[in-house]
């Protein structure tokens, strides 16, 4: 009993030290929080203007083929070749750092917490910007 607590302690220990991005490497989740969620919508929500005189599609959205939208989930590496956007520096300046790690990216309308060395998506948060 005393040795799967002493375990249990060291294993958050081990955790805490190695930070976010060590927590990813042994597989606990990464995403956005609330607050950053309600950040970004917020920005969005509030008409801040998204680049001018990009390429839209039917309805105001920057279209992807649908195979490539697909792959825009949590878990899935981001495709090869994609758009991929930073934040505005306005919206960079209210959220905190991302974790160790990871960055915060737009494509196709989509906000993406991706992982720097592997390309995978660790999150997603979909129609968050407007006009897009």
């Amino acid at each position: 009993m005393i040795r799967h607590i002493a375990t249990r302690f060291l294993a958050i220990l081990l955790l805490t030290a190695a930070g976010q991005a060590g927590a990813a490497e042994v597989g606990v989740q990464v995403a956005f929080t609330d607050g950053e969620a309600s950040i970004i919508r917020a920005y969005y929500h509030d008409g801040h203007a998204t680049q001018p005189g990009k390429k839209k599609g039917k309805h105001g959205k920057k279209t992807l083929p649908p195979g490539i939208a697909r792959n825009l989930a949590r878990g899935k590496p981001l495709p090869p070749g994609i758009a991929k956007q930073v934040l505005p520096a306005g919206l960079i300046d209210l959220l905190p750092p991302p974790p160790h790690g990871f960055e915060r990216i737009t494509v196709s309308g989509k906000v993406l917490l991706v992982e720097i060395a592997t390309q995978v998506i660790h999150d997603v948060l979909e129609d968050v910007i407007l006009g897009k």
